[in-house]
């Protein structure tokens, strides 16, 4: 089913709970959220408030035990294994805080593997990403390999990977926890700069107040629902 009135993101009611032997946790109880396509948003709370949750389910790594989840006008949770390969591949793009970059192959392989995997000429693979690299100011290191870039512009080359399909949904789950502060102002603007520029929707999950007090739409989280609006 598709919902193309909603073509941001939009939790519809969702719940999440992890069972253990010994207790049901609960992640998130019956949370209904959205942001609007080509807005830019920051869930920020303690740990273990849901933000995480959140992501992973409008990205299709997990599944909710109730509820509705609507990601580009599609609702993940009811999607195939197959469909939900596709939808990660092509439909969102992931950044974390560990930068998930493979370290044998230098910046431009890195950033051409996923578009082999979606089938992207060899030509048009290679341009991408000298493009992409050249829009965050690395276009000169784009054949270096990992170990050889700084922690910023290791997290520049995975924002760079999470674009690399034009995914129209964009999440970044602490992606400037292991960045100096300098660093950190640099990768938001990046992110922000996603959803005002190219109508990308942008999620960012954080704890870091100075990294989400630039954001236009702050949403606090605590015990698996939004909290309060800022």
């Amino acid at each position: 089913m598709n919902d193309s009135k909603h073509p941001g993101a939009r939790l519809e009611k969702v719940s999440k709970f992890y069972e253990t032997a010994a207790q049901r946790v609960v992640a998130l109880e019956e949370m209904s959220w959205e942001v609007s396509a080509g807005e830019a948003v920051a869930l920020m709370g303690p740990s273990g408030c849901g933000k995480s949750t959140v992501l992973n389910l409008l990205g299709g790594m997990d599944r909710p035990s109730g509820g509705a989840v609507w990601a580009g006008g599609e609702n993940v949770a009811t999607m195939t294994e197959r469909q939900l390969e596709n939808y990660r591949l092509r439909r969102v793009g992931f950044v974390f805080q560990f930068f998930n970059l493979i370290p044998s192959l230098s910046a431009l392989e890195n950033l051409e593997l996923p578009m082999l995997m979606a089938g992207t000429g060899a030509d048009e693979r290679r341009g991408r990403a000298e493009s992409l690299l050249d829009s965050v100011g690395l276009k000169a290191k784009g054949f270096k390999r990992p170990e050889e870039l700084s922690g910023g512009e290791q997290q520049r080359v995975a924002v760079c990977l999470a674009l690399v399909n034009d995914p129209p949904i964009i999440l970044a789950d602490e992606p400037t926890g292991n960045l100096d502060s300098a660093n950190a102002k640099i990768i938001t603007k990046i992110l922000i700069d996603l959803a005002s520029e190219r109508g990308k929707t942008v999620i960012v999950a954080s704890h870091d107040p100075k990294v989400v007090e630039i954001f236009p739409r702050v949403c606090h989280m605590r015990d698996g629902v939004i909290e309060r609006v800022s």
